[in-house]
């Protein structure tokens, strides 16, 4: 884990490579609360019958959403920066779900920290907006599930 002292330190990192989780897996179990929690049913995420007969990759995949969400829980495990009380997930500048994450999957995300620019006061708190390329990796394969940009805002 890269750990930054305060914003100066994230902000001279970057342009630099942030680090590398380690590898999880995405489980079925996953996907059916996800599938659950924003009503997105569709059967090549849950109906591993079908998935087996239709589907080009042959089981259940991960919703594009879900492979996604998982970025904050990522994200704590590549960086820290000591000095922030608050950090705010702001949007995204792109996101291109490039490949699919089969059930049962091992996942890790690569981060890099493209720029940052100073975030405008808010209630007396300094803070920067961080620009992190996230890229999804899925395990023996080459095209990565994700890749997203992703805006921080982060407060001292």
């Amino acid at each position: 884990m890269q750990t930054f002292p305060n914003l100066d330190a994230l902000t001279a990192h970057a342009g630099q490579e942030l680090g590398t989780t380690d590898w999880i897996t995405i489980s079925q179990e996953q996907i059916q609360q996800f599938a659950e929690a924003t009503g997105d049913h569709q059967w090549i995420h849950l109906d591993a019958d079908r998935a087996s007969r239709e589907s080009p990759y042959k089981t259940t995949i991960a919703h594009g959403f879900l492979t996604l969400s998982l970025a904050p829980r990522l994200l704590a495990q590549i960086y820290k920066v000591e000095s922030v009380k608050m950090a705010i997930n702001y949007g995204a500048n792109k996101i291109r779900f490039t490949n699919a994450v089969p059930s049962g999957s091992q996942v890790r995300m690569k981060a890099w920290l493209h720029h940052v620019e100073p975030q405008n006061a808010n209630e007396g708190a300094s803070g920067v907006r961080a620009i992190i390329e996230c890229v999804f990796e899925v395990e023996g394969q080459s095209k990565p599930a994700c890749i997203a940009e992703l805006i921080m805002l982060l407060f001292d």
